[in-house]
C-alpha cells in the first residue's frame, strides 16, 4: 500500500495511491487522479534521526554514528532544493528512510517491524562547506535539505532486500543494495530508541552509499529505490 500526503484544491489531504488514483482518507474529499494533485512529503516528522557512514567496510564502526536533521528541512517530491547563496559545494546523499508507525521506545531488534509504518526515499542534502567548518546543524538542516517521497510503501518485509540508485541529470552516481548497510534497520531502530523516543510520522534515515557528490544549480537529482519509488528534485 502506498500512503500519500498531497494538496488538492488548496487543501492538504492524506490517502492511498491505487494505480493512478488517490483514494483519500474518509471525509477528505473525492477520489482524485494523481496528475490532478501535488504530492507533499508523505509524512510530517517532528524528529529526523540520521545514521552517518552506514555503508563501507564491515567492522569499521563499532556502533552507529548518529546526527539529526531539523523538521524545517523537509520538502516533497518535485519540490526545489534551494542552494544557499555563497555555498561552494552542495551534496546529494540518496537514502532509504524509515517512517515510524507507533511510539517506539527501547525497541527490541527482533520486533522492529512492529514499529515501522513503511519506507520512503530520502535525499540527505548537505552543505559541505559548513560541515567542514563544524557547523553540522546548518550543514544538514537548512530549508529544503530533506526531500522525502514520493509516498510511504508499507508492503516491504525486508528492508535489506532493496536497491538504491541515485541519478544526477540521468547519470547513475550511487548504486548499492541496502544489504550493504553496516547496521540494518533493526539495529538502528533498537539503538536510536534506547535514548530517543520516536513517534508516529517520525523518520529514521539509514545512511548513504558510496558515490556522494556535488550538485549545481539546475541539476535534477533522483533517488530511485526499487520497490519503494523515485524521489526527484531540482536545485535552484
Amino acid at each position: 500500500m502506498r500512503l500519500v500526503r498531497y494538496t488538492h484544491k488548496d487543501e492538504v489531504r492524506t490517502g492511498v495511491l491505487v494505480g493512478h488514483d488517490i483514494h483519500p482518507t474518509p471525509g477528505q474529499g473525492p477520489v482524485a487522479a494523481l496528475e490532478e494533485v501535488t504530492l507533499l512529503a508523505p509524512c510530517d516528522p517532528r524528529v529526523i534521526v540520521c545514521a552517518g557512514r552506514n555503508y563501507g567496510v564491515p567492522g569499521k564502526l563499532r556502533k552507529p554514528r548518529l546526527f539529526l536533521k531539523a523538521a524545517n528541512a523537509v520538502t516533497g517530491p518535485g519540490a526545489e532544493v534551494r542552494r544557499p547563496h555563497g555555498l561552494r559545494r552542495l551534496e546529494y546523499e540518496g537514502e532509504l528512510a524509515v517512517v515510524i508507525g507507533r511510539t517506539a521506545h527501547q525497541v527490541p531488534k527482533r520486533h522492529f517491524r512492529d514499529y515501522v509504518l513503511g519506507y520512503t526515499c530520502a535525499n540527505d542534502i548537505t552543505a559541505d562547506d559548513w560541515r567542514n567548518d563544524g557547523q553540522w546543524v546548518r550543514a544538514k538542516s537548512a530549508d529544503t535539505f530533506c526531500p522525502l517521497g514520493p509516498w510511504i510503501e508499507t508492503d516491504i518485509d525486508d528492508p535489506a532486500g532493496l536497491h538504491i540508485r541515485t541519478r544526477v541529470n540521468g547519470l547513475v552516481v550511487q548504486d548499492s543494495p541496502t544489504a550493504a548497510m553496516l547496521f540494518g534497520v533493526d539495529e538502528l531502530l533498537a539503538y536510536v530508541t534506547r535514548w530517543i523516543t520516536l513517534n508516529p510520522g517520525d523518520v529514521l534515515l539509514t545512511g548513504s552509499p558510496d558515490g556522494v557528490g556535488p550538485l549545481a544549480v539546475g541539476d535534477e537529482v533522483a533517488v530511485d529505490i526499487a520497490g519503494v519509488g523515485v524521489l526527484s528534485n531540482t536545485v535552484r
